[in-house]
């Protein structure tokens, strides 16, 4: 049985960093990004990357189902037991869509979502201060954390009655932030032994 957690935060909050530090630190855990999870199929040229891609190739979004599905194989073939996904659920929809197929199949479990929390102005500051690209300015950010915000509190009060919703502290180093994190998965897979 796979073990999986998810780690959400604003943009800006640091959770693909520390997730994939966490995966860098320990050989038993495998990090996953959403994103890369859609474009590894499609450059597998497997059905489900054919059908991927008739939607990136023509710019439109990858329906729900389309996503779930692709995480969940991905996690099926994950070479370690414990997996972390960063960035997912982004929506309601998406929350209620993985819940629906993780219960209807049993090689994957929810173990946790991990929220890193951090402010709207520290997060503002991060990523307006990082300018990457383009798509770091004041307006993109506020769209970009609207995305987030509008949802947030359906995600954390769904996750939360299944004791499965867990708050970090983003607004400290990433070391500590990291640390953290690994803590609360150790002590949580120590429950399931």
């Amino acid at each position: 049985m796979k073990k999986l957690f998810l780690i959400i935060g604003a943009p800006g909050s640091g959770k693909t960093t520390d997730a994939s530090i966490i995966a860098k630190n320990d050989k038993n855990i495998t990090h996953y990004s959403t994103g890369d999870l859609l474009r590894e199929e499609v450059a597998k040229k497997s059905e489900l990357g054919q059908l991927i891609d008739s939607f990136i190739s023509k710019g439109n979004l990858v329906p729900l189902d389309v996503v779930v599905n692709t995480i969940v194989s991905a996690l099926k073939e994950a070479p370690t037991q414990v997996v972390i996904i960063d960035g997912y659920p982004r929506s309601v929809e998406q929350m209620l869509e993985f819940d629906k197929v993780l219960k209807a199949q049993e090689e994957v479990r929810l173990e946790a979502v991990i929220e890193v929390v951090v402010s709207e102005e520290v997060a503002r500051q991060r990523v307006l201060g990082r300018s990457r690209g383009e798509d770091d300015n004041e307006e993109v950010f506020n769209n970009r954390m609207k995305v987030y915000i509008e949802p947030l509190q359906e995600i954390q009060d769904f996750y939360a009655k299944k004791n499965l919703h867990f708050k970090i502290d983003g607004e400290r180093s990433i070391d500590e932030i990291v640390k953290d994190i690994s803590k609360l998965i150790e002590e949580i897979l120590k429950l399931d032994e």
